[in-house]
């Protein structure tokens, strides 16, 4: 009876080099909870040489789908049958099966863009010019998704001006190659900052930018681990409007879970609270507030009685 129920439970994965840190398995598995399905979702830790056989083997090692990431998701790309975003991007971090072939797209594009509409709404009207630190997979999705908002000039700041050079040679004339000195004065005319790099993650050095810039400013980041950056402490501190990578996690997640399982998730309060917990974020006062004003009535219940 088990391996007939084995065999009838839906398996995805998330395939990734190292893959202990992913926090993809509780989402997904939250969700497959909350819908009841016969279904799992695992980790797989495949080095870099053993990918393109694990990639060939996937429908046969039990997997209905995965999600890849770093550092697999340019050569995801090339063994599967990308759509039009993937390609436009040049990575892919969702795999399905369709009609029997493996097609794979690109879901950071729109975990980008669903996570500043649902916290700061309105962040694209009227934004003519954008900054992007970093000129990695996160931000050619980045500079894609700010194209596709119409955004007139994007300029992508990188140590290595070449990498920054190579996503204008992709994307076109609208992506403006910068250097980190220049970052002061593009801030001042900017209406949105992103931080696509590892900078100011978790065991790596903190981002340095002195926000000097106007008070419409949003800034992301879509580094989660810590929740909130250097440089998102910095900007809250300004009054600055604010996006952070959790958000950008939990809603790109949203659409593979639709390809694989025939359901759209919702991205709620719970579910981020759940990995905001697994992080190691301690529940924010507002709860103690909740309580305070709980107790309130009561007092005057009492005040009322006496008199």
């Amino acid at each position: 009876m088990s391996e007939q129920r084995t065999e009838a439970r839906k398996a995805v994965c998330v395939i990734a080099w190292p893959a202990g840190h992913s926090r993809s398995p509780l989402i997904h598995n939250y969700w497959i909870k909350q819908n009841g399905l016969d279904a799992e979702y695992r980790r797989e830790a495949v080095p870099p040489e053993k990918f393109p056989e694990f990639i060939k083997n996937l429908r046969a090692n039990g997997y209905v789908g995965a999600n890849v990431t770093l550092p697999h998701k340019q050569v995801a790309l090339k063994l599967t049958e990308p759509d039009e975003r993937a390609r436009a991007v040049g990575a892919a971090n969702c795999l399905w099966y369709d009609d029997g072939h493996l097609r794979s797209t690109n879901t950071d594009v729109e975990g980008f863009l669903a996570n500043l509409d649902a916290t700061t709404p309105g962040w694209d009207r009227g934004l003519e010019s954008a900054v992007v630190l970093g000129a990695g997979g996160g931000a050619r999705a980045v500079v894609y998704a700010l194209l596709r908002r119409e955004v007139q000039r994007v300029y992508v700041i990188n140590r290595t001006i070449a990498r920054a050079k190579e996503l204008q040679k992709k994307f076109g004339a609208r992506v403006v190659p910068a250097s980190w000195d220049e970052i002061g004065g593009l801030l001042g005319g900017a209406g949105l900052l992103v931080n696509t790099t590892s900078l100011g993650m978790v065991g790596q050095p903190p981002l340095e930018i002195n926000l000097r810039c106007p008070a419409s400013l949003v800034v992301a980041d879509l580094v989660y681990d810590p929740l909130e950056t250097k440089l998102l402490a910095a900007a809250r501190e300004r009054g600055l409007r604010t996006a952070d990578g959790l958000g950008m996690l939990l809603h790109q997640a949203v659409r593979g879970f639709e390809l694989w399982f025939g359901i759209r998730p919702q991205v709620t309060a719970e579910l981020r609270a759940l990995v905001e917990a697994d992080l190691g974020v301690k529940p924010k006062p507002a709860v103690e507030e909740k309580v305070m004003a709980s107790e309130r009535p009561k007092k005057a219940r009492r005040n009322k009685q006496r008199g």
